[in-house]
């Protein structure tokens, strides 16, 4: 668990239909029994933990969604890519459409996590569209909300911990840029809702952003 906490669960584990399984998604596994969902949450969101080691990170999202994907073709299970709106890259055009291609960098200090979930969602697709593998492709934004951890390195933790600490609120760039903020729990409701969807107003398999429509300037957020 590179970024998650063991007592965020810790209500959980008694529970007799819950089981905890501490396993690195890019070694091959197999499960006994029956599966109807997988929602793939797997790889560090946070810039300061994906960047410890950028080859793991990217190895999650590519070799860790295909052994998830062979999983759900081998049990015919529905299965739940969580994307990210960085596959936008630095985008020229706000807010981005789910049709917008984006401006990405393939070499920068961001491209492990953003280049890693790029290639998952053609992986998503192909395995849809050549194994007729049932897939959901959810690219989440800025979510926040409690159990936060404070040095994930996203502007909400950053501008909590600096006003707790009395230090200067960092002004990104030049304050008007605007960022999709979304409360965790309306982000699990989404999510929750895309995997038993049946239909949307395009095609279900395509990517679908999950945020707030309503673009919020950093320097107002503090």
């Amino acid at each position: 668990m590179e970024t998650g906490r063991h007592e965020n669960i810790a209500a959980l584990l008694a529970h007799p239909s819950f089981k905890f399984f501490r396993y690195d998604i890019i070694e091959p596994f197999s499960v006994a029994g029956p599966v109807d969902r997988i929602y793939n949450l797997a790889c560090p969101g946070s810039p300061p933990k994906y960047q410890i080691d950028p080859i793991h990170t990217f190895k999650t999202s590519i070799i860790g969604g295909m052994n998830l994907l062979e999983l759900a073709e081998e049990k015919s299970a529905r299965i739940l890519q969580s994307s990210t709106s960085e596959v936008y890259g630095d985008p020229d055009i706000s807010p981005q459409p789910e049709d917008y291609r984006g401006l990405v960098n393939t070499v920068g200090p961001r491209a492990c996590y953003d280049e890693g979930k790029r290639c998952a969602e053609t992986l998503f697709h192909e395995m849809h569209e050549r194994a007729g593998v049932d897939t959901r492709i959810a690219r989440i934004f800025n979510t926040y909300g409690p159990q936060m951890d404070p040095e994930d390195g996203h502007v909400v933790s950053n501008f909590i911990m600096q006003a707790f600490t009395g230090e200067d609120l960092t002004v990104y760039g030049d304050g008007q840029q605007t960022r999709s903020f979304c409360y965790i729990e309306d982000m699990l409701d989404a999510l929750t809702a895309l995997m038993e969807a049946d239909e949307v107003i395009s095609s279900i398999e395509d990517p679908v952003n999950l945020g707030n429509p309503r673009g919020i300037h950093d320097a107002g957020t503090c």
